[in-house]
């Protein structure tokens, strides 16, 4: 077994990514396209084959996802963050891993209020903590971020993918409430966005594991440079 605790705990963001929310993203998108469907046969003035409860399974499954993403990104954050504290030289002041401690628990508090919320104020307070919880989490130290190459960072792309899902879901209630389909056809813009970036996700998450070393092979990897791709040579084995 060359897998560390260490290694065991980082695979539990990429787990969960495949067996939970790229699934869900699936199921959410196949609901989408039949509540369309169904809506222009309905438009049209021509008998739909897809049954009524497609929306409702669409509704649901969303908030399932957008929650799901969520938690998906504070997992993928709170590992990197952790190691940098648990393996400092020095050690991380108390106040610092207080307020990273507290950050985690308000963020996860917005966002289940932001589930229970029903009036559009509280919406916007709750959905605004999130996010801000979020993006602040992100910006601690240990989080590899890919800052120069923002345009692919596996970062960057999930992290306003969460925002995204954070927005979409404050805005659920407004989608059936306003008449004129405004919020609507913003729910729909965005969440082709939020699927482009989900699927930039897959790309840049699978390259990222191939990069990332295991625990016990770091020493060697890390002595490469990654500017020229070139690796010491090992001492060859006395005979």
């Amino acid at each position: 077994m060359t897998l560390s605790f260490s290694d065991f705990l980082g695979l539990i963001h990429p787990f969960l990514a495949v067996v939970v929310v790229f699934p869900l993203i699936g199921m959410v998108v196949n609901r989408a396209w039949l509540v369309r469907s169904r809506r222009l046969s309905t438009v049209a003035k021509e008998k739909s084959t897809i049954p009524p409860q497609v929306g409702v399974e669409h509704r649901d499954l969303g908030r399932w996802l957008s929650g799901s993403v969520v938690g998906l990104v504070l997992i993928g954050l709170a590992y990197p963050i952790f190691s940098k504290i648990l393996t400092a030289e020095q050690p991380v002041p108390p106040t610092q891993v207080a307020f990273i401690v507290a950050m985690f628990l308000l963020t996860i508090g917005s966002l289940v209020c932001l589930y229970r919320a029903k009036p559009k104020q509280w919406r916007a307070i709750f959905a605004t903590l999130t996010g801000m919880g979020v993006i602040i989490l992100g910006l601690q130290d240990g989080v590899f971020r890919r800052t120069n190459e923002w345009y692919i960072s596996h970062y960057y792309y999930g992290i306003a993918a969460a925002c995204l899902m954070i927005f979409s879901l404050a805005m659920l209630p407004d989608i059936y409430q306003d008449k004129t389909l405004t919020w609507r056809r913003v729910h729909i813009v965005l969440n082709c966005i939020a699927l482009l970036l989900f699927v930039g996700q897959g790309f840049t998450g699978a390259r990222d594991l191939l990069e990332i070393p295991l625990g016990w092979q770091k020493p060697f990897v890390y002595q490469c440079n990654f500017e020229l791709k070139t690796c010491p040579t090992a001492a060859p084995k006395a005979p």
